[in-house]
């Protein structure tokens, strides 16, 4: 079956791959076969907890959507206040999706995770997420990291040595002096709670560790921090897995996937396969 498949795929007319207009595809790095499996798969349904904002680990600048999915931050002024989700991971690997339109941004825009005990209220106009040594943020508009209170310096990197999450943290570099990488709407989270890392993927492109030694053990959530009124985030969580190896199946299923590629994806009931492996490697919703 599986000499019939290789042959049957190498005959097919190559279109290619759809190309990607996008800036950011020169800064991607390759993902664990881990992650990729993941990425491949069927998101979780709607309304799962782990998608909602906390009601009470939130500022009370923020105002909750009532299905707890989106919040909204009043218009205060010399305020930066943050919000957590309502649930911690303490291992495994899990992929949380945030929604947050470039123009309800303002400054010091920031995406990342925190522990249970990091400041969620503060005076004046700061990065609060990543302020302290119990949160990890990612500036959008600036692309700095934070920790401790520090910038750790510009990403994405130019030149990254990191292979995937778990891959060591990426040598961070600027573009041209004073220069930021735009960042769009949808931003993916990456956390390996077993490895200890925290990673970003945006329009499809995985920009590597970000955050390394993170703690183990211990619940993260994923949390954000906004200074600008009428900003509004949503958060979803789509994925989750263990520290196991992917199953045998889900890796040679990404496989004929990628063979396959972006032009070719509705074909799989023209594969010589039973049905019920063509029904297993439908593109996902």
């Amino acid at each position: 079956m599986g000499l019939i498949l290789s042959v049957w795929m190498s005959g097919m007319t190559d279109d290619g791959p759809a190309s990607s207009s996008s800036a950011l595809q020169t800064l991607a790095v390759p993902t664990s076969s881990r992650l990729s499996v993941m990425l491949h798969s069927s998101p979780i349904g709607s309304g799962d907890t782990r998608s909602h904002w906390s009601t009470s680990h939130c500022s009370p600048h923020f105002l909750l959507s009532p299905c707890r999915e989106e919040v909204t931050r009043t218009p205060v002024e010399q305020s930066s206040d943050g919000v957590r989700a309502a649930k911690g991971v303490n291992s495994g690997l899990h992929l949380w999706e945030v929604l947050w339109s470039p123009a309800h941004r303002g400054s010091h825009a920031v995406v990342g995770v925190s522990s249970a005990n990091c400041p969620l209220q503060a005076s004046g106009y700061n990065a609060l997420l990543g302020g302290d040594p119990q949160s990890w943020g990612w500036e959008l508009g600036t692309n700095q990291l934070w920790h401790g209170g520090q910038s750790l310096g510009r990403y994405p990197a130019v030149n990254s040595t990191t292979q995937g999450v778990g891959g060591g943290r990426p040598e961070i570099g600027l573009k041209t002096p004073g220069s930021a990488v735009e960042i769009p709407e949808r931003i993916l989270l990456v956390l390996d709670a077993d490895a200890g890392t925290l990673a970003y993927i945006v329009d499809g492109s995985f920009f590597g560790v970000a955050f390394e030694d993170l703690p183990r053990g211990v619940k993260l959530f994923p949390a954000v921090s906004s200074v600008r009124g009428g900003a509004t985030i949503r958060l979803r969580y789509l994925n989750g897995a263990t520290r196991d190896p992917p199953a045998l199946m889900a890796l040679c299923s990404l496989t004929i996937r990628r063979s396959l590629g972006p032009q070719r994806k509705n074909l799989t009931n023209k594969l010589p396969i039973p049905p019920v492996l063509q029904q297993y490697l439908l593109p996902n919703q």
